[in-house]
């Protein structure tokens, strides 16, 4: 995310806790991966009206050939700590208000059609690195979990704690991806494995590591996102 994160990073998480973005939001009625062999299909289905005109909107940022990757400059944060998170018991919550809502292992995950792009990641302190992301368009997984036609948001949960919060033209645009590879490898932890936002549209801030849940909302939570929240733009477009 292109930040040194101060030694009291750790209280992020009662920051999560007053937005009402918590662990409690993973309860969820009636979902669970056993639901994805059914749900897949709806991929190629319409999605409400308002949604489908802004897919139609959207153009792709130019690219960069593989040729460009510049493997040693995308720099790796200092966190107080990485979390551990088990691959193989590793689950994506997707709700809020969808119709579907959803629990997705990687396995389901990597079912979907795989995305790689050779993108500049430009972090706020200044520096930048073109790099190759690979991975599920998020648009794809919206899809899956048929959002309300009052969705304007998307709320990103981290296993560390960290969150963040984008406008929904932007969580939908066609470069916009939940990454697991990097530079034609598996994520590292490091780097945000096993699933970490990607986009050429959004500041490194904006692009969460070890994302855990994918939340649709209708209006913004007191909590905007970690930095926001301390006085960084909300909106952080490239």
């Amino acid at each position: 995310m292109g930040l040194i994160l101060p030694k009291h990073f750790l209280s992020r998480r009662q920051l999560l806790q007053l937005s009402g973005f918590s662990g409690a939001n993973l309860f969820l009625g009636g979902c669970g991966s056993s639901l994805f062999s059914d749900t897949v299909g709806q991929l190629v289905e319409p999605l409400n009206q308002r949604i489908e005109e802004l897919l139609l909107t959207q153009k792709p940022v130019p690219e960069y050939p593989v040729s460009a990757i510049e493997p040693d400059k995308l720099l790796i944060n200092t966190f107080d700590f990485a979390p551990e998170i088990d691959p193989t018991t590793f689950r994506l919550t997707i709700d809020g208000e969808v119709s579907r809502p959803l629990q997705l292992s990687m396995t389901d995950i990597q079912k979907l059609p795989l995305t790689s792009m050779v993108i500049r990641h430009v972090c706020v302190e200044g520096w930048a690195a073109i790099v190759q992301w690979g991975g599920v368009r998020l648009r794809d997984l919206v899809a899956l979990v048929q959002p309300k036609s009052n969705v304007r948001y998307a709320y990103f949960k981290s296993a560390d704690g960290y969150y963040e919060s984008w406008d929904i033209a932007s969580a939908l645009h066609p470069q916009t991806l939940m990454a697991y590879k990097k530079n034609g490898q598996p994520l590292s932890v490091d780097y945000g494995a096993p699933l970490r936002l990607a986009s050429p549209v959004k500041l490194g801030y904006k692009q969460s590591k070890w994302v855990t849940q994918i939340k649709l909302v209708s209006t913004l939570l007191p909590a905007k996102g970690y930095w926001e929240d301390q006085g960084y733009e909300w909106f952080a477009g490239l």
